[in-house]
C-alpha cells in the first residue's frame, strides 16, 4: 500500500485537538493497515517527523435513523500517532491556537 492510501484523513474533534498539544495526532487509516505501515506512512508524508508510538482502534458502526428510514454508519479504523518532542504535523498547527 502507498503512504497516501494508508493515511485517509486527519480526525477533526475536540479530543484530537487536546491530544495534538501533547504531540499525539489522530488519523483515519485504511482498515487493513497495521502499525508499522502507519508509522512509515506518517514519516513519509510529513518531512522531519519521527514517530515514537502508534495506537490503533476500530470504531464500530452506529445505528442511525431519519424518520422511518433506518441504517448504520460505516465502521472505520483510527490511529493515534505520537511524534518526537518538538516535531509537529502542519495540518493541526492553526487549529491548536483556537482552543
Amino acid at each position: 500500500m502507498d503512504a497516501s492510501q494508508v493515511i485517509i484523513r486527519p480526525v477533526v474533534s475536540e479530543k484530537s485537538y487536546v491530544l495534538a498539544t501533547a504531540n499525539k495526532y489522530t488519523f483515519r487509516v485504511h482498515p487493513d493497515a497495521h502499525k508499522t505501515q502507519i508509522k512509515q506512512a506518517v514519516e513519509a508524508l510529513f518531512d522531519d517527523v519521527k514517530v515514537l508510538e502508534v495506537r490503533t482502534s476500530k470504531v464500530p458502526s452506529k445505528p442511525k435513523r431519519r424518520g422511518i428510514t433506518a441504517g448504520r454508519t460505516r465502521a472505520w479504523k483510527k490511529a493515534v500517532v505520537q511524534v518526537r518532542e518538538g516535531d509537529t504535523i502542519p495540518i493541526f498547527q492553526g487549529l491548536e491556537a483556537d482552543l
